[in-house]
């Protein structure tokens, strides 16, 4: 009897709640930053983890360097990494990009080649074309996956300039 008792615990713990109560599905919202004009909140899209990002120099003026914190804990090895971009404005989209991160042959960051179970904590400069962010809400995808397309890092983002 105790076995039942201890397996039916186990399955109300693992198990997803009937009842949300009002609450979000997933993971918390994120404040990447929010000055300048600018606020950049973000939710991981991966079902079995979250991450840590920040922005420094918030500003609807985007400069052509900008200064990011990304921190994961890898539940893939990353040999190689790539970064698909799709940015959404009233429905329609506007950009879809997609970048390779790290490739075999031409690793562009120090994390690239790290294995699974291993922390990738980036500070630094993500060059990328200087613009100015109309008024307006934007929804934003971005997904890290590597060489056998799994999932490293999603997000779902909204970016306000007001």
């Amino acid at each position: 009897m105790n076995g039942v008792a201890a397996a039916l615990l186990v399955w109300i713990l693992t198990s997803p709640s009937s009842s949300d109560h009002g609450s979000e599905k997933g993971w918390p919202k994120h404040t990447a930053c929010n000055s300048g004009g600018l606020e950049v909140v973000y939710q991981s899209c991966d079902p079995l983890q979250d991450f840590g990002l920040s922005i420094d120099q918030c500003s609807k003026q985007i400069q052509s360097s900008l200064n990011i914190r990304f921190g994961i804990i890898l539940r893939q090895d990353i040999r190689k990494l790539f970064l698909d971009i799709a940015l959404v404005a009233k429905g329609s989209s506007i950009l879809n990009y997609s970048y390779p991160l790290c490739e075999e042959d031409q690793p562009k960051f120090s994390f690239c080649g790290r294995k699974k179970g291993e922390q990738i904590y980036y500070a630094g400069p993500v060059n990328n074309p200087g613009l100015d962010v109309p008024q307006g809400e934007y929804q934003l995808l971005l997904e890290l996956y590597n060489e056998n397309r799994a999932t490293v890092a999603c997000a779902n983002a909204t970016v306000t300039s007001s």
